[in-house]
């Protein structure tokens, strides 16, 4: 391959940079990132993980489970003094 690049230079060095610069701009492509900046990337993965609802708020029972302890210890004292 480099003796054909080599002898192909030779012959037309102006066609041999156009191509040159057309390979080099395509192997920059294949390496493109969607996002500018980190900051963009996250908030993209944040929206991700949340649309697979991996952050979902975990259900809070504790301040039911405390409304009733607070009734039963009511209900003992009041059985208790009766």
């Amino acid at each position: 391959m480099l003796f054909g690049m080599e002898s192909f230079r030779t012959r037309n060095p102006q066609a041999a940079l156009i191509s040159l610069e057309a390979s080099a701009a395509s192997a920059r492509g294949g390496f493109a990132c969607l996002f500018s900046n980190s900051d963009e990337y996250e908030r993209a993965l944040i929206d991700e993980r949340r649309a697979q609802g991996r952050y979902a708020q975990p259900k809070r029972r504790w301040p039911l489970l405390m409304l009733i302890g607070v009734m039963l210890m009511i209900a003992g004292t009041v059985l208790l003094f009766a």
